[in-house]
């Protein structure tokens, strides 16, 4: 279960994000992805804006997300959180966001070995799905 920064830091993404892109993306929390082997769920998946289908409901979402960001729990090392953006990227995601909530920063991977770093109070910059996103209101 995620703990209170975990959940703070979400829920503040998703509103930010959804204030910022929301007439453009679909911001998704916790949704199951089918990749392999086993499965994950990122923290947010970011699609391009869609009706919902409310008779169709995999279990698993087949079509990759443009975007996946994963919050790094107390629990998790960097390593792990690398090795999901790894998988991310073999599923056909085009851009990956790693969440450090202890030094509140967030990696923007364009690949899995290409990255930027944003800190505090910068403005984020994803410029493979052309995203920007001031950081402060992320780690209020």
């Amino acid at each position: 279960m995620p703990a209170f920064i975990h959940s703070l830091i979400q829920a503040n993404l998703l509103f930010e994000l959804r204030t910022c892109y929301g007439k453009e993306l679909r911001l998704l929390s916790e949704l199951s992805l089918d990749t392999a082997p086993v499965g994950t769920t990122p923290d947010l998946a970011i699609y391009p804006l869609f009706a919902p289908d409310y008779d169709n409901r995999p279990a698993r979402q087949s079509q990759p997300p443009l975007g996946c960001i994963e919050i790094q729990s107390q629990s998790q090392s960097l390593e792990e959180m690398v090795a999901k953006v790894k998988i991310y990227f073999q599923f056909g995601v085009r851009s990956c966001w790693v969440v450090q909530p202890a030094v509140q920063g967030i990696f923007v991977f364009e690949d899995p070995k290409r990255y930027s770093f944003f800190h505090a109070d910068d403005t984020l910059r994803d410029t493979v799905l052309g995203l920007e996103l001031p950081l402060a209101p992320v780690f209020a």
